[in-house]
């Protein structure tokens, strides 16, 4: 089967797939029960994670960020079309995703197309999703056929929005200074994880793409949020380092974008805006955070143009530098989880697994 789909699809509604997170102190147990479900993850590692949590109040502001997004989506479909429904599932915290597909089915939703908030292939960003999806609807009675969304991590919309959040942190530095050292961050995997899937390859890509369109000159890819307690090597530098290196270099500035993330969450809050920054500021570094890409109108039409291209046949797939436009359905071996045992059942791939 063709990995990808020329077909011209009826779809009666969107449904965006999320992490989701805690909203309330009594939320953040029960949501790392979701989160670390099957780990092996000792009490006193889950406690310090719920730290992490409580320390803001035990809210965490991914489904703030996630509510926004959809709001700006269905304005950009009202405006643009297709005028769809929009679900919201999320894997971890609610809405959950599997209450999400009920309501669907019981509405009569029949053919749905999904938009997974994660824009990098790797098992955590990809396959899980998938795998969370297949739960989700074995033995739901009336359940959708769901379709998903190509990777955009090299379509112009994304690139241009990024682009855009970094010229806005370039312009918080004194234009009589040198050009700052730029950072680009992404969730730090497993390298066994990272090893079976195109994730690395990716960011590179669209660091690039996105450092040339800014006009920014060198940069770095470094990586953030590594747990390491899990007992295996997690794929580095991690931001601190990278940090202590820009001062090594007497470079006095720094511009840091997590363009692996698509929203501000946890991760992004904590370790970049609380933790980097306190490390910044020991090294004596003017550190200026860029935005994710969040609800920037060249982002949401992103997310607009990728489902009018699923409705239309033979349909052109725009892409960026170097690499093809990503599939829209998965490849058998699609982002495995690096782990030993036979991989679970997942939707939206060349065939099912």
């Amino acid at each position: 089967m063709s990995l990808f789909d020329n077909n011209a699809r009826n779809y009666d509604a969107i449904l965006i797939v999320s992490f989701g997170g805690p909203e309330a102190p009594d939320d953040v147990m029960p949501f790392l029960d979701n989160v670390l479900a099957g780990l092996r993850v000792p009490p006193p590692v889950k406690e310090r994670i719920a730290q992490r949590y409580h320390r803001f109040g035990g809210i965490s502001p991914i489904n703030r960020h996630t509510r926004e997004f959809i709001a700006a989506l269905e304005r950009e479909l009202a405006a643009s079309g297709p005028v769809l429904p929009v679900y919201w599932g999320n894997r971890n915290w609610h809405p959950m995703l599997g209450d999400t597909l009920a309501r669907m089915a019981k509405d009569g939703i029949t053919n749905a197309i999904a938009y997974v908030t994660s824009t990098f292939s790797s098992y955590s960003g990809c396959r899980k999703y998938r795998e969370d999806l297949h739960a989700a609807v074995d033995g739901l009675d009336g359940a959708p056929h769901i379709d998903k969304l190509r990777l955009g991590y090299n379509h112009p919309g994304f690139i241009e929005a990024m682009a855009d959040r970094l010229r806005d942190a370039f312009s918080r530095i004194p234009p009589a200074k040198p050009q700052p050292a730029l950072l680009f961050t992404a969730h730090s995997l497993p390298r066994s994880m990272a090893g079976a899937c195109d994730y690395v390859d990716q960011l590179r890509e669209a660091c690039s793409l996105a450092a040339e369109m800014a006009g920014a000159g060198r940069w770095k890819l470094v990586y953030q949020s590594q747990n390491a307690s899990y007992g295996e090597p997690w794929l580095g530098p991690d931001i601190s380092e990278a940090l202590e290196s820009v001062r090594a270099a007497d470079q006095t500035d720094v511009v840091v974008a997590p363009i692996g993330f698509v929203c501000d969450h946890m991760e992004v809050v904590l370790d970049l805006d609380v933790e980097a920054a306190e490390k910044a500021d020991d090294l004596g570094l003017n550190m200026v955070r860029a935005g994710t890409v969040g609800t920037h109108p060249a982002y949401v039409r992103m997310v607009r143009d990728l489902i009018v291209e699923r409705m239309t046949p033979d349909p052109e797939r725009p892409a960026l530098g170097t690499r093809p436009p990503n599939h829209d359905f998965c490849p058998v071996d699609c982002c495995f989880s690096g782990r030993p045992g036979e991989p679970r059942s997942a939707l939206c791939g060349a065939e099912l697994t």
